[in-house]
């Protein structure tokens, strides 16, 4: 990825802060989850296509085992194992299974929707509850 796609995807992240979380949703000032918050902001850059994962029920990493968030995400990203730099991102293991993810903005500083929090939020992985989470980082595929 380019520096200047970086600093877009940085960009777009920032403006969808203070979006309530609606579960589904991906409409910038009025709702969004966390699916498709990354959905939107890659694909509002031109880093990937539009992906519409959609529906899936709000608990589905309660109870099953299957990687859907992460089957999902693989054709257009790719794993990696050096840190993250701003605009990859992080997907969390929620449940049972990799179902939560940030925008990694600057270190350790992310930008994600997150519904205890109600709205699309600031978060730092050492501060918040995240940084107990496994995580696994990630970038957009070229």
């Amino acid at each position: 990825m380019t520096p200047d796609q970086r600093h877009a995807i940085v960009l777009e992240a920032q403006s969808w802060v203070g979006t309530p979380y609606h579960h589904c949703a991906d409409v910038k000032g009025h709702g969004v989850d966390c699916a498709m918050f990354l959905s939107r902001v890659y694909s509002t850059v031109g880093v990937i296509p539009f992906i519409d994962p959609r529906p899936y029920p709000p608990d589905w990493h309660l109870h099953r085992s299957d990687e859907r968030y992460l089957q999902t995400i693989i054709p257009y990203a790719q794993e990696i194992f050096t840190p993250p730099e701003p605009g990859d991102f992080l997907l969390f293991r929620y449940g049972r299974t990799f179902s939560h993810s940030a925008i990694v903005i600057k270190g350790s500083t992310v930008i994600h929707a997150h519904a205890q929090e109600r709205a699309v939020v600031w978060g730092d992985l050492l501060l918040s509850p995240l940084k107990v989470r496994p995580f696994r980082s990630f970038t957009p595929k070229e």
